[in-house]
């Protein structure tokens, strides 16, 4: 229950003794010819398997490889061709009508050559505006630098040379088992430990129920339900309607013709409104010009329109009745189709004939008994007064024995009945009792060491 206050310092030499002091250890000393139990608990060390690795395993040992034989492929049959002429006649070559057709003319637009041949004397406006000067060439003022290689040979070493060493690569050996099956000519025993430990029995014969007769109760049933047995058809009034008649409201008065409208909102005059009159157009004095910039500065050139460039229509036209006959008219007419009707299976079973009996087992075979109720065997819920006085002494109470609280010595700067042995590194002081706690006889003096924080 002691904690040390001040953090461990280090400021001493002979640390050697663990802060081992508890309550448990003041109350409960160690006796001198009783041992602490041996630990069961392995220790965490590799423990080296001295036997011998044997590289057998179960399925080493159980299988055993067989022959391989290659899988019987199935040879194919040779083909022969049938015999006779093959019909390669279809409708399309019955029906079809061959037509001659004519090769059909190119639709190619003449070709129309817009030159004259009078030589063309002109000078285009670049070369009338753009003419050739003579430039002379601008001589470059970059400096020449001629290389010239070093005559001393470069002599530093860089770090990967200093510290790198070639050595040679020896490759690794492999400790992978060969992938080669191992043969074994042994022949393959097949015993199991089912087939040998098994014990053939001889099966007992399978017991057959007897089917029970079918016997029909000769007492009539008794159909009459909890329904029919409490419910009374008595003659009653059908419930009333509470929806509120459908008349209609009538009045045999002569209507006036006169309405709230009419008698509270009289006509009053209403003043025309004004019109505004546009004003007369008056036209600005002078003559007007209708030249412009562009009337002016444009200058008209005679220009031939262009000719469209429209290719030579080739229609031909004939006069003969068109001819909308096809194959397909001609082979796929329309036939008369009517509904078929719908498949109906005919019943194997015939339908019964006369009147349902609705006897079942359960009718034939009830009994009714007599319901018994089960006795319930709850408490009665009834408080019984007493008037003997209520016994509240528990175990507790009776065997408890107060004892005199201790006080720790730890508690004291120097506590009395011990002897100051040494401190520890942590700062921990070492204390020996004076007189032994436990006397024993023909033994010495057991002492008992408190650790006392400062």
């Amino acid at each position: 229950r002691h904690r040390c206050p001040h953090k461990p310092t280090r400021i001493y030499d002979n640390g050697q003794q663990p802060c081992l002091t508890t309550e448990y250890v003041e109350k409960y000393p160690k006796y001198s010819n009783i041992s602490s139990p041996w630990s069961l608990k392995p220790k965490q060390e590799y423990q080296v398997h001295r036997g011998k690795v044997e590289g057998i395993t179960t399925f080493k040992s159980d299988y055993l490889p067989y022959d391989i034989v290659k899988r019987p492929f199935k040879v194919k049959e040779e083909y022969k061709p049938k015999t006779g002429k093959i019909e390669l006649g279809t409708t399309y070559q019955k029906d079809y009508n061959a037509h001659k057709i004519q090769p059909v003319t190119l639709v190619r637009p003449l070709e129309r050559k817009h030159t004259i041949g009078g030589k063309l004397d002109t000078v285009p406006t670049y070369q009338d505006d753009y003419r050739s000067w003579e430039v002379q060439r601008r001589e470059p003022s970059k400096v020449e630098h001629v290389y010239q290689p070093p005559t001393e040979k470069f002599g530093n070493a860089t770090t990967f040379q200093d510290d790198f060493v070639p050595r040679e690569l020896i490759p690794r050996q492999s400790f992978k088992p060969p992938c080669v099956a191992k043969c074994s000519h042994v022949p393959f025993d097949g015993a199991t430990s089912h087939r040998t430990y098994y014990i053939a029995h001889q099966l007992q014969p399978k017991f057959l129920r007897s089917k029970e007769e079918y016997k029909p109760n000769k007492q009539p049933f008794e159909d009459l339900t909890t329904h029919r047995n409490d419910f009374k058809g008595l003659p009653g009034q059908l419930a009333k309607s509470c929806k509120p008649e459908n008349a209609k409201v009538e009045s045999n008065s002569r209507f006036d013709g006169v309405t709230e409208f009419q008698d509270r909102f009289q006509p009053w005059l209403v003043s025309l409104p004004e019109l505004h009159k546009t004003k007369e157009y008056v036209p600005p004095p002078g003559k007007m010009d209708f030249n412009s910039t562009s009337h002016l500065d444009y200058i008209k050139h005679e220009i031939s329109p262009a000719v469209p460039i429209r290719p030579v229509s080739n229609q031909r036209r004939s006069n003969a009745p068109f001819q909308g006959n096809t194959t397909t008219k001609e082979d796929f007419k329309a036939w008369g189709s009517c509904r078929q009707e719908i498949i109906k299976k005919q019943q194997e079973i015939p339908k019964p004939t006369g009147k349902f009996s609705d006897l079942t087992t359960f009718k034939s075979h009830y009994i009714p008994h007599q319901i018994i109720p089960t006795q319930s065997f709850k408490p009665v819920h009834a408080i019984i007064p007493n008037s003997a006085p209520f016994q509240d002494e528990t175990l507790y109470r009776m065997e408890y024995i107060p004892k005199k609280q201790e006080i720790c010595p730890a508690n004291y700067p120097s506590p009395p009945g011990y002897v100051y042995v040494n401190t520890d590194s942590h700062g921990h002081k070492f204390f020996r009792r004076l007189t032994p706690e436990f006397p024993e006889s023909n033994s010495n003096p057991i002492p008992k060491e408190v650790v006392v924080v400062s």
